[in-house]
């Protein structure tokens, strides 16, 4: 009888912590609930949800400490040691789960790089197609996916390509018997050619055998930015051709006899270019041009919502008129949102189901 009165004592003493435990359980799964219906079609629902859950997880950890039957000096060690382990993790983030966690959160608070961003970090170069709480995903240019943890781009100088424009340009070595000032006007014509606004040319260095040119210029369109440096580099070599100039190495030596007036200069193609050729970006970029189409959607929708909000306490009859027409726009741009990230969840799914096979 007594070791039941004890059992009986010792559950009520536990039943408020285990209660805690319930209602803790029941409500992380409830807000989690929530959160994946309301937040589905937000632009930063993935990197949110895992914020805000985490930070529940540890608030509902530290509540069921507090609800444990021991005695206030036992209770005050439990939190003082959780406090210690937090600040250790944070002194240690560098190299840890956390690093990345916070490394995120700094990505997210700059807010240098989108999805659908040309960058180069370190030896990486591509375009981003995800930006996660711990990772960020960057297609390359071979089409591949590379997964690079948070801390790692914090940690190394990041080149954004702006969406405004960037410059390209090409190096080539010619030699001393070519006045320069003719070569920087058909290099600056080339590219020109080549699709760049506002060419210019420098001279980088001169050898002791051949000058180095630098050709460069303004490339608007930043989503063909490899096959704009390949054309670059086409139109130097068809420009420099055509006026009878030759690019061959300073040491250049060929063993067959050869007459004094010979150049080496291919003769022109009678082949035109396809004008209907795929273009590298097409096949390199899908996944991050998926997601820099739904950027741009997630975009215009706060650009609207900025409109509402300024109009939101004026009145009058074309206030109102403008109000419900940038209502109607923001359902449209919702619907196009929500197709585009179905879009892309269906093709995922159909290469994820492709690796499988």
């Amino acid at each position: 009888m007594d070791l039941i009165n004890t059992v009986i004592t010792k559950a009520a003493d536990f039943a408020p912590a285990l209660g805690t435990i319930v209602l803790v359980l029941a409500a992380l799964a409830l807000i989690d609930w929530v959160l994946k219906r309301r937040w589905q079609d937000n632009p930063d629902a993935q990197f949110r949800y895992q914020l805000i859950m985490l930070a529940l997880t540890f608030a509902g950890i530290l509540a069921v400490i507090v609800a444990l039957p021991v005695n206030d000096d036992t209770r005050g060690q439990l939190l003082s040691l959780i406090g210690i382990l937090l600040s250790a993790a944070i002194a240690l983030s560098s190299t840890t789960f956390i690093g990345n966690i916070m490394a995120g959160i700094m990505l997210k608070v700059v807010k240098s790089a989108r999805p659908g961003d040309f960058i180069t970090v370190a030896e990486l170069t591509g375009r981003i197609t995800e930006m996660g709480l711990l990772h960020t995903e960057v297609q390359t240019e071979f089409r591949d996916l590379v997964t690079v943890p948070n801390l790692y781009m914090v940690t190394h100088p990041m080149q954004v390509i702006r969406a405004s424009g960037t410059i390209i340009s090409a190096e080539v070595s010619l030699g001393y018997d070519v006045s320069h000032v003719d070569i920087s006007k058909i290099l600056a014509e080339a590219a020109t050619l080549a699709g760049l606004k506002d060419s210019f040319v420098h001279v980088r260095q001169l050898g002791d055998f051949s000058v180095t040119y630098r050709v460069a210029g303004l490339l608007e369109d930043v989503k063909s930015l490899i096959s704009a440096r390949s054309r670059l580099r086409e139109a130097m070599l068809d420009a420099l051709h055509a006026a009878g100039i030759e690019i061959v190495s300073p040491n250049f030596m060929n063993t067959r006899a050869m007459s004094d007036d010979k150049l080496f200069i291919p003769k022109l193609s009678r082949k035109a270019r396809s004008e209907k050729s795929t273009q590298a970006e097409d096949v390199v970029f899908d996944k991050a041009d998926e997601a820099a189409s739904v950027e741009e959607i997630r975009k215009s929708i706060e650009l609207v919502d900025a409109e509402l909000l300024v109009l939101e306490n004026e009145e009058g009859d074309e206030i109102v008129v403008s109000r419900d027409s940038l209502k109607a726009r923001k359902s449209k741009l919702i619907e196009q949102l929500k197709a585009a990230e179905e879009q892309r969840k269906a093709a995922e799914l159909a290469e994820k189901a492709g690796i499988g096979k």
